[in-house]
């Protein structure tokens, strides 16, 4: 018969011995990792976690009429918050901590990038240059676009000059009217401005793939007809009423006279309240 005392000392030898095993393969990992450019996290097991492959979108992307509108306008905010943690040099951060620096909702944030793929690592996170680079391909920001504005007017010619828009990757291209004084002149960033009539020929030879509509309401619907005509599948429009599109153009308004009278509603609700 062994004795109780020599089996508990066998006992606790062999746990000794895993314990030791299992710090030196630890301390094995460690060192791969660190040679192969990886970050080592553990949980209650212990494993290394690449950082080219974290945050890894799923292989089926949704199709874009199964996610909504304001869910992309959720993607550029977070992608806008993204931007200025990069730029602060922070590396890693979590839904929640996003959401409480930039005034967010986290459970929001993480069923919005579900919609796309698997982009946080448990215990660490989100990747900001990993989720970043991955919200600007979803969104389209990978590639160059090029931009035409139709209308030369006061505020054809101020987005024109925009250079928030090359920042982010919107070249503007041209801009189109109708008045002879203004055809063939230059906006003062360089912007060319060509006949209306020269639209389709513009647009098959330098490809154009986004039309801001910046014309008198008057014109708004004729000029929209001719952007689709040139094959334009993509429009930003300023002008005010509503415009009529096939169904395979996509077309968003922004209507700052609407953006006002609700800010003037505000407003009078408070004198109402004050009075």
């Amino acid at each position: 018969m062994v004795e109780a005392g020599k089996l508990a000392k066998g006992v606790d030898g062999r746990h000794a011995s895993r314990r030791d095993l299992r710090a030196s393969r630890r301390g094995e990992d460690e060192e791969e990792c660190r040679q192969r450019g990886m970050s080592y996290t553990h949980d209650s097991l212990y494993f290394a976690v690449p950082l080219n492959l974290v945050n890894r979108p799923n292989k089926r992307r949704q199709p874009p009429d199964q996610v909504s509108e304001l869910t992309t306008n959720r993607l550029s905010v977070y992608l806008r918050c993204l931007n200025e943690l990069d730029a602060a040099g922070v590396q890693t951060i979590s839904s929640q901590a996003l959401a409480e620096q930039f005034h967010l909702n986290a459970a929001q944030i993480r069923k919005d990038l579900a919609y796309f793929g698997e982009f946080g690592v448990r215990g660490v996170g989100y990747y900001v240059k990993e989720l970043r680079r991955h919200l600007r391909q979803i969104l389209g920001l990978d590639r160059h676009l090029r931009v035409a504005i139709m209308g030369a007017g006061n505020l054809g010619l101020a987005l024109a000059d925009y250079p928030g828009f090359r920042q982010e990757g919107f070249e503007i291209a041209a801009l189109f009217d109708a008045a002879n004084e203004k055809i063939g002149h230059e906006s003062r960033g360089g912007v060319p401005i060509y006949d209306i009539k020269e639209l389709k020929r513009v647009a098959k030879k330098g490809r154009l793939d986004i039309a801001v509509i910046a014309v008198p309401a008057p014109h708004a619907q004729p000029v929209v007809e001719q952007v689709v005509s040139a094959g334009i599948k993509a429009i930003l429009n300023f002008s005010p009423g509503a415009l009529k599109v096939p169904g395979d153009v996509k077309l968003k308004s922004v209507d700052l006279t609407v953006s006002l009278e609700s800010l003037s509603f505000y407003l009078a609700q408070g004198e109402g309240d004050g009075g």
